[in-house]
């Protein structure tokens, strides 16, 4: 068979179309002049490449294979194959096609990249790593090979390589969105060991991308950077060493230097106890000498970014009783401006601002919007008053009847769960079967794998991250969002109509009345919410029952033996029958951090203990069940579901260092001597999915 094919005149339309990611009309188009060039190996490859965009991946493989018998040493076409038969899952038909492809030719960088990938995903990241240097070796400027080789190296441990790696591919392509997120994604709460130069601003453009990442996951990694400055290292020793304390104007001045500093403020809750002790020095000060304040660019921006941290962790941080009296004078003071039909400074407003929502006084809505305030007033006037419009459109299932369930409604209806700014997001949304993939979880019935259009329910939604999230996750799904709390659920709809997402319904719900909606879905996500239940088990139940035969689940529950410590505290806390409003939380919060117990040391050093709702989640929640692993095991077995895997990848990485047998992984025996060996690895939550069996 001779190959025969098309001039490059003839092609480049069809190559503008697969440019344009006009997929289903190059496969046509491709077909149709198929007839005039039947032995066109380059047709038959982009028909097999448009057949894989459109994951039609069997038909993309019989295209590549056409291509073969014209022309057996064609190395692309090999290479191709081996990328469709990684996508369908099938990692070692992959590896022969990118070893053909290089005996074909052996400086083909891309099918070492690609094998690469492969390897990587088999579990090999070691040989993967190999693959990556040989593409790098022929291609040194290859973005892409870098970025993978970092994904493969975090993987097999080596942060700080994997680090260098994704610099290097940031540097070659600084607009490459996987490199940022993989970035993202491997600093989740590092604590780094040394300075690394240019990631301050790497870590600040991530942040400025909005969605590729939680900007807590890299608050800590972030400080941690801060800190090893000079000018950071100078403060802090003077202001807690010092007899003579920096004025307010010196620290201000000295904070002002660091860009990333005051872009976390704005968007997260500092994890930091040094910083906090720094702020809330400054901002007493602020507040004690506010009528003196000059009208400095600097010292405005640094309040601007204080009322902003300050409201985003809900006002965690503790007030002295001279603060509480000079806020009152203050209150009066802008309230008689506005009797008087004048505006307040912006430096009144923005004080008054780092103590107090500002929708919560009654003047809000006479303020002038100038550029000085603008972010602090959309955030604490103009977003709030928008939930509270959409609170009346939110459907309600029905009643919330059950005692337990309307306590916690209560809870999350004065402290939604948790106040957010960014979310970190998946880059391109995949099918079911990908997602199990990269989850690498073990299916029991392979009928989910084929549903293209998911419907899912995310039972216990909160303020939106885990529906937006999970929207985001899988293509083409239709979510059912359902929460106890109104007012987290109308945060959650703010956001998602803010990110533009319309796949999403929200509804007022107690998973105990889901047998009224009458509806199954293909996926249920429930994490953290069936152990705040009164019975967790019948809740369970109730999901399970809306699962279809074959569907999946993935479930969140608290951890016995991670969680001792918070045992120990809430027995504390109900000794001493303060109870859990703001004021008593906040003290008790005070009491911690001058506590040198090692239990109380251990709670402070979470991210949750630097925001007023996740504290009060973690410690004063009104109802707590905790499980263990044989206890997990014996529900799954109960309901009928069969355990496929968690997913906190750090902890099954750690895991496979001791166990390597192929089933390790699905053993929950064997997870229940790896607990009791670390007691401490399920902190978070125990995060992992299960299957209904058909």
């Amino acid at each position: 068979m001779k190959n025969q094919n098309p001039s490059s005149q003839q092609l480049q339309p069809i190559v503008n179309l697969f440019t344009q990611k006009r997929y289903k009309q190059t496969l046509s188009e491709s077909s149709q002049m198929l007839k005039k060039f039947p032995n066109s190996i380059i047709l038959f490859n982009i028909i097999g490449a448009s057949n894989a965009a459109l994951m039609q991946f069997d038909a993309a493989i019989e295209s590549y294979k056409k291509a073969l018998e014209i022309q057996p040493d064609y190395a692309d076409a090999n290479n191709n194959m081996g990328i469709a038969f990684n996508e369908m899952g099938d990692s070692i038909e992959a590896i022969d096609c990118f070893k053909n492809a290089l005996k074909i030719n052996p400086n083909h960088p891309d099918a070492y990249n690609n094998m690469g990938i492969a390897l990587n995903e088999k579990g090999e990241s070691k040989a993967a790593i190999e693959s990556y240097k040989k593409a790098l070796k022929i291609r040194p400027d290859y973005a892409d090979a870098h970025n993978n080789m970092g994904i493969a190296l975090n993987e097999n441990g080596d942060l700080e390589l994997a680090i260098e790696s994704y610099k290097k591919a940031l540097e070659i392509k600084p607009d490459s969105a996987e490199a940022y997120f993989n970035m993202g994604v491997a600093l989740k709460g590092v604590m780094l060991a040394k300075p690394i130069s240019g990631l301050q601003e790497i870590i600040s453009s991530i942040i400025d991308r909005k969605n590729y990442v939680r900007p807590i996951d890299v608050s800590q990694a972030s400080i941690n950077l801060l800190k090893f400055e000079p000018i950071m290292k100078q403060l802090f020793e003077k202001h807690f060493l010092s007899e003579k304390k920096q004025s307010v104007d010196e620290l201000i001045s000295s904070l002002s230097k660091f860009p990333l500093l005051f872009k976390l403020m704005r968007v997260c809750p500092l994890p930091d106890l040094e910083l906090e002790a720094v702020f809330t020095d400054i901002r007493f000060t602020l507040l004690t000498t506010v009528t003196h304040i000059e009208n400095s660019p600097e010292v405005l921006q640094f309040q601007s970014v204080l009322a902003l941290q300050c409201f985003t962790n809900e006002y965690v941080y503790n007030q002295n009783d001279e603060e509480t009296r000079a806020l009152e004078a203050l209150e009066i003071e802008v309230r008689e401006i506005f009797l008087k039909e004048k505006q307040p400074r912006p430096q009144l407003v923005l004080c008054l601002a780092a103590y107090k929502p500002l929708h919560q006084y009654q003047w809000c809505d006479l303020l002038n919007l100038n550029s000085t305030i603008e972010e602090v007033v959309t955030r604490q006037i103009f977003e709030p008053q928008q939930e509270t419009l959409l609170k009346s459109n939110i459907l309600v299932l029905q009643e919330i009847t059950n005692k337990v369930s309307t306590k916690v409604s209560q809870q999350y209806e004065e402290n939604p769960y948790p106040r957010w700014v960014n979310t970190g997001l998946v880059l391109n949304p995949a099918p079911i079967s990908k997602a199990i993939k990269e989850q690498k979880l073990r299916l029991f019935d392979k009928v989910i794998n084929v549903v293209d259009a998911p419907n899912i329910l995310v039972a216990g939604c909160g303020t939106g991250q885990h529906s937006i999230s999970t929207a985001a996750r899988f293509k083409n799904a239709k979510v059912l969002a359902i929460d106890l709390s109104l007012s987290s659920l109308s945060y959650a709809e703010r956001k998602t109509r803010e990110l533009g997402f319309q796949n999403i319904d929200y509804m007022q719900a107690d998973i105990l009345d889901l047998d009224k909606l009458n509806r199954k879905f293909d996926i249920i996500e429930s994490s953290g919410v069936l152990h705040h239940m009164d019975k967790p088990m019948a809740g369970w139940k109730i999901l399970t029952d809306c699962l279809k035969p074959g569907g999946l689940m993935r479930i969140g529950l608290y951890s016995e033996l991670a969680r001792q410590h918070i045992l120990k505290i809430r027995k504390e806390i109900k000794l001493t029958g303060i109870g859990a409003s703001t004021a008593a939380i906040k003290s008790f919060r005070s009491d911690l951090i001058n506590s040198n117990e090692e239990h109380h040391k251990r709670t402070q050093s979470t991210i949750d203990f630097f925001s007023l709702s996740e504290l009060r989640d973690l410690l004063f929640h009104v109802q707590e069940h905790r499980f263990t692993i044989p206890q997990i095991k014996d529900c799954l077995s109960k309901l009928d579901l069969k355990f496929c895997g968690f997913e906190t990848n750090e902890i099954v990485w750690d895991f496979k260092l001791k166990n390597t047998g192929i089933d390790d992984p699905y053993n929950l025996d064997k997870w229940h001597l790896y607990e009791k060996a670390n007691p401490h690895s399920f902190y978070g939550m125990y995060q992992f999915w299960c299957q209904k069996i058909s």
